[in-house]
């Protein structure tokens, strides 16, 4: 059997009161202890610094200008000329007397102007604060007072929130520089608020007039504070270091040196996840390092697809929810294909997977089936792809399968966290037994297990399964003024990731449930929430599934997101002709709803006590804008209790009077 990773250190069983600890896994890399980082390269500044000077007639930055409302072709930045306008920046930011050290946010979507004010942070020892597009205004103001921010770059659709006169602190905030330039109403509501503005191209010739010497960082100062949002709670403020960020790089470059294919200067990536996240944040900066371009979407999700066949990138990197639609899309595409194409496309899927699991490289498995169907799929994606990256939140086997097989491109899972400075573990391309799972643990970090006795969770069993904790450069050092919290999460140098993971044979990760999601129904049962609902997410009917429970009640009840084409299947052979939105209010609807949940729980041999028994039908996603899931569409379960609590209650009722 082939391994993925190596014990380097035996585990112990638990006593006096403390768990069992797993045995200490490695990257088979770093079998002999962590590989050399970077010679002359220890800070992230170094990275784009390095890279501007040996790339600096490339292609770096590139966005889509709107043309009578319309995205037109890419416009791109060298790595020179950005080199030039992070200077210019970096220059005005000190005139307006920032000084090293200074937490400066940003608040927009992803767009050059985001990374041209990062790097000039870096430059200048300066700490790049990210606001969320998505975090809502009360944490956004969060963020501005506990981490003492008084300069804010935003996004002009973005100032007017950022700009409220009710802020809970309207002394702290003293300049906002506009990604372009700001509406006279945003800039009347600044100056009544004692804020001075700045369009993009002002605050560009303050620097030009008043150039500034760099004033680099040192490998331990902070580079980042990230804020993350969590499930409940106001953010927490993830303390990355210089040395975090480029140990992670240099990780990268370590992975991908294995391959026959390499990542080059010639590679394009597709940025549309939000760069105050990590995972899009580490990517650029993988990027950058190699030379390589990034163009950004152009700012509506439900058209990227025009973004993919624009800017014909070689690299995406989405959440599962991305993957889903992109297979709905295929899928949908093959139904409407007569009877013959339908089988052959079968056919020639099952064809293909067989090659694969026996072994061969996803680009030899076939060639015949991509010439004949998959070349077509890759077609729609742009033409070029390479490399397809998930992660966020886990992704189904049969998803994972499907686009290994059918997008011509290598297809990898990875697993990690904004404290672990992005992908903790990473999958191999053309290795079919890491499907469904999040491959191995990276480099220049170590993984073990920890004990779970609530939930069964036992790291020195024949499943060997814990919470996944994790220890490395690569992890973060604290969190932002809350020592409770940081102490908390790091045990003994050991990061505690609150998530189960199952250590397979041959050394890979396979997350499989939630410390935290785990509810005491009133009879006792145990119920891990987030694992019933990957469970029940793969019913036909279900969207989307929230599962609700708690110690006062004997059984679960659950809101689903209704899948809008296959409702409106069952509601055409059912001759129920009202729209999408009425058919949730159909009792019969709810009912088949309950019994497809029936079949899923058989199907899937659960136990009795988590069987779904109430429904409340929805026909609107759970919606970021209201709150109810986070960036990642990770489920706030609070608050999607506050938004649901009257029809749950409801059910509740319901389930009583029936006994």
């Amino acid at each position: 059997m082939k391994r993925f990773s190596i014990k380097v250190e035996e585990g112990r069983e638990g006593k006096d009161g403390k768990p069992s600890i797993g045995p200490v896994y490695r990257n088979v890399i770093a079998k002999d202890g962590s590989p050399s980082l970077f010679e002359d390269l220890n800070t992230s500044w170094d990275l784009f610094r390095v890279s501007a000077e040996k790339y600096a007639g490339r292609q770096m930055l590139g966005w889509r200008k709107f043309v009578d409302g319309k995205p037109g072709p890419y416009i791109w930045k060298t790595y020179k000329e950005v080199y030039g306008d992070v200077l210019n920046i970096g220059s005005a930011l000190r005139a307006v007397g920032v000084k090293p050290g200074s937490r400066i946010g940003i608040y927009g979507e992803n767009c050059p102007q985001w990374i041209i004010a990062m790097e000039a942070c870096n430059a200048h020892s300066m700490i790049c604060v990210p606001l969320y597009d998505t975090l809502g205004h009360e944490a956004v103001n969060f963020i501005i007072d506990h981490a003492e921010i008084d300069i804010v770059f935003v996004q002009d659709k973005k100032a007017k929130e950022l700009l409220k006169s009710e802020r809970t602190n309207p002394e702290r905030l003293k300049v906002v520089v506009c990604f372009t330039s700001l509406k006279e109403e945003d800039k009347i509501s600044a100056a009544d608020n004692g804020v001075k503005t700045y369009s993009w191209d002002e605050f560009f010739r303050l620097g030009k007039e008043n150039p500034s010497e760099i004033t680099p960082p040192r490998l331990l100062d902070i580079c980042t504070i990230m804020y993350t949002s969590g499930t409940s709670g106001t953010p927490k403020g993830v303390v990355l270091t210089h040395e975090t960020l480029v140990t992670f790089i240099r990780g990268v470059d370590i992975y991908m040196e294995q391959f026959e294919d390499k990542m080059t200067e010639d590679d394009v990536y597709l940025s549309f996840l939000p760069l105050a996240h990590i995972l899009d944040r580490t990517v650029e900066e993988y990027f950058f390092r190699k030379g390589a371009s990034v163009g950004y979407y152009h700012g509506d999700l439900n058209g990227i697809k025009e973004d993919l066949m624009e800017l014909k990138p070689t690299l995406i990197v989405g959440v599962p929810r991305v993957f889903e639609r992109i297979q709905e899309g295929i899928k949908q595409a093959v139904q409407v294909l007569n009877p013959v194409r339908r089988k052959a496309f079968d056919l020639l899927y099952r064809y293909k997977l067989s090659w694969m699991n026996r072994g061969y490289k996803q680009k030899e498995a076939s060639p015949l089936a991509d010439f004949l169907a998959f070349r077509k799929v890759k077609a729609r994606l742009g033409g070029r792809l390479r490399l397809i990256i998930s992660g966020g939140a886990a992704l189904s086997s049969e998803v994972e399968e499907f686009l290994r097989v059918t997008c011509c491109a290598f297809f990898i899972q990875g697993y990690g966290l904004t404290e672990t400075c992005g992908p903790t573990t990473i999958g191999f391309p053309d290795e079919m037994c890491m499907l469904g799972t999040v491959g191995s643990v990276t480099p220049f970090n170590d993984l073990r297990l920890e004990e779970v006795p609530e939930m069964g969770y036992n790291p020195l069993g024949d499943r060997p399964c814990g919470e996944i904790c994790v220890r490395g450069k690569s992890v973060f050092t604290e969190y932002y003024k809350n020592p409770e919290l940081t102490k908390e999460a790091i045990k003994d140098g050991w990061f505690h990731t609150g998530d189960i993971g199952e250590i397979l044979p041959n050394g890979v990760v396979k997350i499989i449930d939630r410390k935290k999601n785990l509810i005491k129904l009133s009879q006792g049962e145990y119920i891990a929430l987030e694992y019933l609902e990957n469970v029940y997410s793969n019913t036909p009917i279900v969207e989307d599934i929230w599962i609700y429970g708690n110690s006062f009640k004997s059984r679960l009840v659950a809101v689903v997101v209704l899948h809008e084409e296959n409702t409106k299947k069952w509601a055409n052979s059912n001759g129920f002709l009202c729209s999408f939105s009425e058919l949730s209010s159909l009792e019969q609807l709810r009912n088949y709803v309950l019994s497809e949940l029936t079949s899923t729980a058989e199907r899937n041999k659960l136990k009795r006590f988590e069987y779904i028994k109430g429904v409340v039908l929805e026909s609107h996603p759970f919606d970021i804008e209201k709150d109810m899931v986070t960036a990642t569409l990770k489920k706030k379960r609070n608050n999607l209790l506050k938004h649901y609590e009257v029809q749950i209650n409801e059910e509740y009722k319901n389930l009583e009077a029936k006994r």
